[in-house]
């Protein structure tokens, strides 16, 4: 069958450059960072190589470049640690998060919440996922330790007021981290601009290796580390590095940043044909997340009267690889707790489709695409129809 992926936001493809410049340190490179010998100071060296390469590519000077194994864990990392140090500090604490954050920020919190004596709470957002600011400043008192804040959503594609979140925050005196995984991949992010004290990202979302992250924090911003052990990462994070996936990780970030703004304009023709195409061929159909401040890659729909794991399973039989809103929830037939949190509905929150491009999507796979989905949909509703009628 001639496949079609349509789920770059749960991962993409390493770019054939990528793994070019990771192979020498799965062979000859192969020493471990932390020798004093020849081979750990080459492999310590393209370390300290990536770290300034990340650190140019997004005008992080005043930052710690801080490698992880992924974005989830660099958002354990910043909510563990910049929680549990400021609660030390000041004795504030409070967690607060909007609605609408991956599973990575939420479980966190509220194990924090349950196991560590923090309070968690969650801002309210509007039906487009978007965070209301004065809200937010209405929320914030000296028992607030930490706010994060969602860059770009996994699963609608809203893209948040990041840089104005942060100022309020700050006015306050309270530290802000801000999830940018999928925004990373998609926006041209300047961190002194931004002005954020801690900010995770993620390789195998633009075309990097899986397994490999950075959480940027600024420089004195308090933070315990969560694994212990060698003085790796300046000591914030501990264990022997992943040479080969931090190089490829620094090499994906400066080929995406290189063609973004050019991909960004192709993309946003193929992504607006896909809502213009799936709103218009089928009824019952709503655009979930802000129609124009969105990712550009990214088209995410609730459809009445379907399950979204039904909708999935039949469109990968017909050769369309999509997702149910993240790819965390794969199988989860519970309704999507973003799209509860935005106000939708459970019996149409459940009904959730996520299509997302890529650089290796075309037109032609939209045309597919639309042409297949509006008999797909009514052949599953009037299966259940039936299923109902019995």
């Amino acid at each position: 069958m001639d496949r079609i992926y349509l789920d770059y936001a749960a991962t993409t493809p390493v770019d054939q450059q990528v793994l070019e410049a990771m192979l020498p340190y799965f062979s000859h490179e192969f020493g471990n960072p932390s020798s004093a010998h020849y081979y750990g100071q080459q492999a310590d060296g393209a370390i300290e190589q990536a770290r300034r390469t990340i650190k140019s590519l997004y005008n992080a000077d005043g930052y710690d470049v801080i490698f992880t194994s992924g974005g989830s864990e660099s958002d354990n990392l910043a909510l563990r640690g910049a929680a549990t140090e400021q609660r030390k500090r000041t004795g504030a604490t409070k967690i607060l998060t909007s609605s609408v954050e991956h599973d990575a920020i939420t479980r966190t919190a509220s194990q924090l919440q349950q196991k560590s004596g923090f309070i968690y709470a969650k801002l309210r957002v509007a039906n487009n996922g978007i965070i209301d600011l004065s809200s937010l400043e209405e929320q914030l008192n000296k028992q607030v330790a930490l706010v994060s804040i969602i860059y770009a959503n996994n699963e609608i594609g809203s893209i948040n007021p990041i840089k104005e979140a942060a100022k309020i925050c700050h006015e306050k005196g309270i530290l802000f981290h801000t999830d940018a995984v999928q925004a990373a991949a998609h926006l041209n992010i300047d961190l002194n601009g931004l002005d954020v004290d801690y900010m995770s990202i993620s390789a195998h979302k633009l075309y990097g290796p899986k397994g490999v992250g950075v959480l940027f924090k600024k420089k004195f911003a308090p933070l315990l580390t969560q694994i212990t052990g060698g003085a790796q990462e300046s000591g914030l994070r501990a264990g022997t590095s992943n040479v080969p996936l931090i190089v490829g990780m620094a090499k994906a970030l400066e080929l995406n940043l290189e063609s973004v703004e050019t991909e960004n304009i192709r993309l946003l023709s193929l992504r607006d044909q896909l809502i213009t195409g799936v709103l218009e061929n089928i009824s019952g159909t709503h655009l979930t997340g802000d129609h124009t401040n969105r990712l550009s890659n990214h088209a995410s729909f609730v459809f009445e009267g379907l399950s979204g794991n039904d909708l999935l399973i039949a469109l990968d039989m017909a050769g369309f690889a999509v997702s149910s809103g993240s790819a965390c929830k794969v199988g989860n037939p519970k309704p999507s707790e973003v799209l509860l949190g935005m106000g939708i509905k459970p019996e149409l929150a459940i009904g959730s489709l996520r299509v997302t491009l890529g650089k290796f999507s075309k037109k032609e796979e939209i045309d597919r695409f639309i042409t297949a989905l509006p008999e797909i949909v009514n052949l599953l509703r009037k299966e259940k129809r039936s299923e109902n009628g019995r």
